[in-house]
């Protein structure tokens, strides 16, 4: 026990990270806005944009092991059959409504949608979009408890 008198003794317990769910929420459509964006200016570049990321599989042994993947990812924006671009955000697998009934932002020509994009940015990060994005993750909430 002498050994133990050496150190000092304290309680004490770990901070979560994000224990706020308004924060959380935001920082997630942040970060697939800068997924997009980068989509976008690749697009735009004529480049291929695939980014990675790490999962577990099992080898040929059996054994689980941490590979690279490329990560599946849609593209927010898509043209109508008169050629104009729209860029639409989703949230909990459903269309976030900007305004009532107005699910889409008109971008006109590709170009100016990483602009767009940082717009958006910048309106998550103020909060203004917290009222969809709650709304959004309760009707998630509600379909996955009906599933089970």
């Amino acid at each position: 026990m002498s050994i133990l008198k050496n150190l000092t003794l304290t309680t004490a317990q770990p901070v979560r990270a994000n224990a706020d769910p308004v924060q959380r929420a935001r920082d997630k459509v942040i970060s697939a806005l800068a997924e997009q964006k980068a989509m976008a200016e690749a697009k735009i570049a004529g480049q291929h944009y695939a980014p990675t990321h790490m999962v577990w599989r099992k080898n040929e042994a059996g054994e689980r092991v941490q590979v690279e993947t490329p990560k599946r990812l849609r593209a927010g924006w898509f043209t109508d059959a008169s050629g104009q671009t729209f860029f639409a955000l989703r949230y909990a697998g459903k269309p976030i409504e900007f305004a009532k009934g107005k699910n889409a932002i008109a971008v006109g020509e590709l170009k100016t949608l990483p602009m767009i994009l940082d717009t958006l940015t910048q309106a998550v990060r103020a909060g203004e979009l917290d009222a969809q994005l709650a709304a959004a993750a309760e009707a998630r909430g509600q379909m996955l408890r009906k599933a089970s």
